[in-house]
């Protein structure tokens, strides 16, 4: 494999992009055993595609802790220990999300034990990231890597799509970007934002902001549509003492409406076609006019409505935007291209924070003075 450190510019994709076997094909060809490592919703969604492939799966296993005589899928769930003491070459098929330096870095030492795949499935939508899927999405994929600001922006850009082809979790070891790094070199914020959080979750993200600022702000608009989600966003406010700042318990949108939301109490809450019925506001609506300089978007899927709801303010106001780009597989080109459509003036970086998968890959456009 060759991790290109600092790709071209001028050079289109279709030369830089090496794995072109899919990872679900590398899958359907292997003889050895192959153990899903998790249960839960990862598993079952890989198990479907592993169906449509007709790839066997020998069994699943979990980690130690999680191990108390489940079953998952008609399988019962083993120990790494158990597995290895059956076989001793056998493909590990990572099925679920890890964020912790500790986990990420115990995966990487099976990845040097054992052949292992992390494959990209999407968290919204239907469909797989694969070599195929890149050709038929080639000139927008094309134009945002030459819209990028920077080489690293190009380089983490060109990694990620290997990785969602290959599932190759290697191409995802080197361009992991600091928190510090992110809003030092790129954010850089104030402490007079006029911060809008869509997606705001316990707070977590305002947490973060506060810390880069000392604690300074001028507002907070902050919108959360999961019940429980909401109730800690608002015991964090309040046992902050925070003012100028306004919670609002609905779902970001294009527009204001009421839309179905299904609750999951916690970061995989969605609108779908089930569910309870929820107010949804634009940004625009929310803010009637007022200024935003921060406007920071993570709703599960929903970012194209989310930028078309703040379309007035964006191109008003210009501010600093962070975007998920990972939810479906068409946001890593589609995003981008509509800020720009929104704003031609914002300079675009991509950094991707310390996940596997390639979710918390993430789009930050910048307007440069």
């Amino acid at each position: 494999m060759n991790v290109t450190l600092y790709p071209p510019k001028g050079v289109g994709l279709e030369s830089l992009i090496t794995e072109k076997i899919s990872c679900w094909e590398r899958l359907q060809a292997e003889t050895r055993p192959i153990f899903i490592y998790g249960m839960g919703d990862g598993a079952a969604k890989i198990m479907s595609v592993f169906q449509k492939y007709g790839i066997t799966v020998a069994g699943v296993f979990a980690s130690d802790e999680f191990v108390r005589g489940h079953s998952f899928a008609g399988f019962h769930v083993h120990k790494l220990s158990e597995v290895e003491e059956l076989t001793e070459d056998f493909v590990i098929v990572l099925a679920f999300a890890a964020g912790y330096p500790s986990l990420i870095d115990y995966i990487r030492t099976l990845a040097k034990r054992h052949t292992l795949y992390a494959p990209d499935v999407p968290v919204i939508g239907g469909g797989l990231f694969d070599y195929e899927y890149c050709m038929e999405h080639l000139q927008e994929l094309n134009a945002v890597y030459q819209s990028l600001a920077d080489d690293e922006s190009r380089r983490v850009y060109l990694n990620v799509i290997q990785y969602k082809i290959s599932g190759n979790i290697h191409y995802l070891d080197t361009i992991s970007a600091t928190t510090e790094e992110i809003y030092r070199k790129i954010l850089r914020p104030t402490r007079n934002e006029n911060f809008v959080d869509l997606g705001a979750y316990n707070g977590d993200t305002i947490r973060e902001l506060l810390n880069y600022t000392n604690m300074k702000y001028h507002s907070i608009y902050a919108v959360e549509p999961d019940k429980r989600n909401f109730k800690k966003l608002m015991k964090f406010i309040e046992a902050g003492n925070m003012r100028r700042i306004n919670a609002f318990h609905c779902a970001a949108w294009c527009k204001d409406t009421e839309l179905m939301f299904h609750s999951c109490s916690g970061r995989q809450s969605s609108l779908s076609t089930v569910g309870e019925s929820l107010p949804a506001r634009s940004v625009d609506s929310l803010l009637a006019g007022e200024p935003v300089s921060f406007l920071k978007m993570d709703v599960e899927g929903y970012e194209r409505e989310a930028l078309w709801g703040a379309a007035k303010s964006i191109y008003h106001y210009q501010p600093k935007l962070a975007v998920s780009l990972y939810h479906r597989n068409q946001d890593i080109f589609e995003l981008p291209l509509l800020v720009k459509q929104l704003n031609p003036d914002y300079q675009l970086y991509i950094r991707h924070r310390l996940y596997i998968p390639a979710w918390e890959t993430n789009l930050y456009a910048i307007k440069e003075s």
